[in-house]
């Protein structure tokens, strides 16, 4: 199978360990004949200065497919969810001393600074019936509706593409990456991937961030899996 299109992961997959974009790899992507599609658990605004900056298309995946842009300066597609993930911050601010990120820029989630025990986090939520899922990606913490991931993103993006999501190579290092790379055609994590994105991948890259990226690619092509 040749695939039509790559989606992939930003940090930790396409950055150094220090965040900064692996530059080696942003040349890759422009130099690919197939549209490269970011995913991500940023917001929009974020993610559509990398693509930018990058030289990619405007069709991206935010908020762990809580947004999804149809193309730079277009309407996006913004899912339900807020409300809820709202009242289980609220919830969760009476136990815990909780920081926002990003609040002025989100619009499906609330995402909060990294440092308390998770396993507590989802048991309150869960112990009052919250219809809300707590990730740690190594980042931050996200409180998200369950029912939103960026597989369900990757849907919505085939759509738009008029592609199939089989039709895509996911790539990346973090839990929630894992849904995305089962709905792919095949995914791949880098090096420096969790268990969960491990577990989730047909193979796993033995070189981390960008470097695993750059490896991903050339295992592509060297399986004709790319032309």
């Amino acid at each position: 199978m040749v695939f039509k299109a790559l989606v992939v992961d930003i940090d930790g997959t396409i950055t150094n360990p220090d965040r900064s974009l692996d530059l080696r790899v942003a040349k890759r992507f422009r130099e690919l004949r197939v549209p490269v599609v970011l995913s991500t658990g940023n917001p929009l605004c974020y993610v559509h200065a990398a693509a930018k900056l990058i030289g990619l298309g405007g069709i991206v995946i935010a908020e762990n497919g809580g947004v999804i842009s149809t193309g730079f300066d277009k309407p996006s597609i913004i899912a339900d969810g807020m409300e809820k993930c709202e009242e289980a911050y609220e919830l969760l601010s009476n136990y815990f001393d909780l920081e926002k990120l990003d609040a002025a820029y989100r619009k499906t989630e609330v995402v909060l600074r990294r440092g308390m025990d998770i396993s507590q986090l989802r048991e309150i939520v869960e112990d009052n019936g919250m219809e809300v899922e707590i990730i740690d990606t190594g980042y931050a913490v996200h409180i998200k509706d369950g029912k939103i991931n960026k597989g369900t993103g990757l849907h919505t993006v085939a759509e738009l593409m008029g592609i199939d999501t089989k039709d895509f190579l996911a790539i990346g290092d973090s839990c929630n990456d894992a849904e995305m790379m089962r709905e792919a055609g095949l995914g791949i994590a880098v090096g420096n991937a969790d268990d969960d994105a491990r577990k989730a991948a047909s193979m796993v890259t033995k070189a981390s961030f960008g470097e695993g990226m750059l490896e991903a690619i050339e295992y592509a092509f060297s399986n004709g899996l790319l032309e």
